[in-house]
């Protein structure tokens, strides 16, 4: 079995993306092999528009002032260096077609695919998580 992390981002908002991008960095910072597959609202994270779509919950726009405290990168950045690093990001292309979304509305280098995809790689996953 290889060291791979598989990650599911099936909700939006910038705390999802902090956690799902913290995640798939730490793992390639452990030499994993990581992969991402973003569904329904998850797919907001690496959608052209994220910045205008992230937003915090109700409640914790503390966190907005904690972030810059702790030098913590926006979200865009955190993708960006994922990408560098080798991290898949895969858009799931059924949620895409029941949400009329097509490959314009994503930033570049994300791989559209179906669940099979990334199933393939997932059941050798040491580490499976979905946020």
């Amino acid at each position: 079995m290889s060291n791979r992390v598989a990650i599911i981002a099936s909700h939006g908002g910038v705390e999802t993306a902090y956690k799902v991008m913290n995640i798939a960095m730490a793992g390639i910072a452990s030499d994993a092999e990581v992969q991402i597959f973003f569904t329904f609202d998850g797919l907001d994270i690496i959608r052209n528009d994220a910045a205008d779509r992230l937003k915090l919950a109700p409640g914790n726009a503390g966190l907005s002032e904690g972030f810059k405290k702790a030098n913590v990168p926006p979200i865009t950045d955190m993708i960006q260096m994922a990408q560098e690093s080798g991290v898949r990001l895969i858009a799931c292309q059924m949620t895409m077609d029941v949400m009329s979304l097509t490959k314009e509305d994503f930033i570049d280098g994300v791989d559209f695919a179906g669940a099979m995809t990334f199933l393939d790689f997932a059941y050798d996953a040491n580490v499976s998580l979905t946020f």
